[in-house]
């Protein structure tokens, strides 16, 4: 069951993991702790690049929040927060997660562009205050990218060394695999109905 789930993966090549890193920054359902270890893992079994998934993970994942920051500096906050609050709840995003993003903003300052690319729920979120508040260009894009080479490398070389160490695991990875599997599935469908009822 992990070859098929991997195979998907590797499927896509490069092309692949830069577009499910770009789609996992524009709506969360398609989480990077997922995509990148498969990714780590099917390069570990010589399907791709171990360097170019890393490298593809990071460019889609800065495009995808360059087109929120860059999306929220052109509305601003007004048009911004009209727009989140009639079509957010399509892809998952709430007034309130924005919110949260922007008071780890207030706390943090620049630095919390950098420690959002490692957070759950704020890593999508936290470049539209950025862009709100016309972040300078530079420190974005600098600390995006610093907090995308660690948390997207950290994920893909923990793929890389789970496939090293998969012999010595298989027997309780694969039968836990299927059932995983059907959760995630769900867990997706659950968060399609939440947005289909919020709508």
């Amino acid at each position: 069951m992990m070859d098929l789930v991997t195979s998907w993966v590797a499927a896509g090549g490069l092309a692949g993991v830069f577009a499910l890193m770009f789609l996992e920054n524009l709506f969360p359902p398609i989480p990077s702790e997922v995509i990148m270890p498969l990714a780590g893992f099917a390069a570990a079994r010589g399907e791709m690049s171990l360097s170019g998934a890393i490298l593809a993970g990071v460019l889609g994942t800065i495009l995808g929040n360059a087109a929120w920051f860059e999306a929220a500096r052109a509305f601003g906050t007004a048009r911004t927060r009209a727009l989140v609050a009639r079509f957010g709840g399509w892809i998952g995003i709430r007034e309130g997660d924005l919110d949260e993003a922007e008071a780890a903003l207030r706390k943090y300052g620049p630095w919390a562009v950098f420690l959002g690319r490692m957070m759950p729920g704020i890593r999508t979120l936290i470049s539209v205050p950025a862009g709100l508040i016309e972040m300078p260009r530079r420190v974005f894009y600098a600390l995006t990218t610093l907090g995308t080479v660690i948390w997207v490398g950290a994920l893909a070389l923990l793929g890389w060394v789970l496939e090293e160490q998969y012999t010595a695991i298989e027997g309780w990875i694969d039968p836990l695999s299927k059932p995983l599997l059907a959760l995630a599935g769900l867990v997706i469908l659950w968060w399609v109905w939440r947005a289909w009822r919020r709508k």
